[in-house]
């Protein structure tokens, strides 16, 4: 059976932009982006946004849908992304999810996790602070990192509002991305949703090759007005850098270095060293899935090898 929608996945700066154009232009799609940052509004140079050209030249899905003082969850990815593929196809065209949130990728085929289990040493230190601060302290921070939670609790509901930061402060996610699990277990099974894509990983065969591309490409942000990007959204003077937006990767080293974290001439490094710890970190996560296909993206003519295997893969 032929894949019924095509994901090409792989670390920032390899090449999946280019792929996926490449594809639009050979093949009949419309493009699922599964990337975190792209959904926000304004963050356009630091997350490597689709240029208007592109955007123009194939449809494109999941981009500026949220401003940067709102959340986006991997459960409302998943659900965007079946509703998508299910549009997509009944449109006649190919749905091709591209992006390397793999977190998003994972939810995709294998579900979310479930809710961590009770933390006892974190439980301590929570009730700790609670007693120097007060609830309405507490509640007030989890309105920063969990804005949905702390929007249905009292400000002295001490024993919720500790279950929803220690769920955040074990996990790293929100107790509100727990709790749509149900529904998108449901929005999956209402699809029939199994397994029925093929994944192209895009990875270095040497990572000095990756570590040259990020390099260049914070360069290029940082020329071509990424500092200014990030002013114009602390100007707004809504936003933190607690929000999920604000600590994407290279804004929050500019948002440190505009507070005074470190200095200014440091910002180059502090985010190409944080650009490739987050590429060392997808590549981990790609590794972790089995059904992929690997193309070398530093290889001989990686375009061209990613269309030979989706040739293959959407073959009856």
């Amino acid at each position: 059976m032929s894949a019924q929608y095509i994901c090409i996945a792989g670390p920032t700066a390899s090449g999946k932009t280019a792929a996926a154009m490449a594809i639009a232009r050979q093949y009949d799609v419309e493009i699922i982006s599964v990337d975190s940052a792209l959904v926000y509004r304004g963050m356009d140079i630091g997350t490597a946004k689709p240029t208007p050209d592109e955007l123009a030249a194939v449809p494109h899905h999941l981009i500026d849908i949220r401003d940067p003082l709102q959340a986006y969850s991997a459960a409302e990815f998943v659900a965007d992304a079946h509703r998508l593929i299910g549009e997509i196809t009944a449109r006649g065209k190919l749905p091709l999810l591209v992006g390397g949130t793999m977190l998003y990728f994972k939810a995709l085929f294998d579900g979310l996790d479930d809710m961590p289990k009770a933390d006892p040493a974190a439980r301590a230190a929570l009730a700790e602070e609670a007693a120097a601060k007060g609830w309405p302290a507490m509640h007030a921070e989890l309105a920063r990192v969990d804005p949905a939670t702390a929007g249905r609790l009292a400000p002295n509901d001490s024993q919720r509002i500790s279950r929803a930061l220690e769920v955040f402060r074990v996990s790293g996610q929100p107790l509100s991305f727990f709790h749509q699990q149900g529904a998108i277990k449901k929005v999956a099974e209402g699809a029939g949703a199994t397994w029925s894509g093929g994944l192209i990983s895009l990875e270095p065969e040497d990572r000095s090759w990756l570590h040259e591309r990020i390099a260049q490409r914070f360069d290029a942000m940082l020329a071509a007005g990424f500092m200014e990007e990030v002013k114009a959204l602390r100007a707004r003077g809504d936003l933190h850098p607690d929000l999920p937006s604000m600590r994407c990767v290279g804004y929050r080293q500019a948002w440190e270095a505009l507070d005074g974290v470190y200095p200014m001439s440091e910002l180059r490094d502090k985010g190409i060293f944080a650009t490739r710890q987050l590429a060392k970190r997808q590549i981990t996560w790609l590794r972790s899935m089995p059904q992929r296909h690997v193309v070398a993206c530093d290889g001989d003519e990686p375009v061209a090898q990613v269309l030979h295997t989706i040739g293959r893969l959407i073959q009856p």
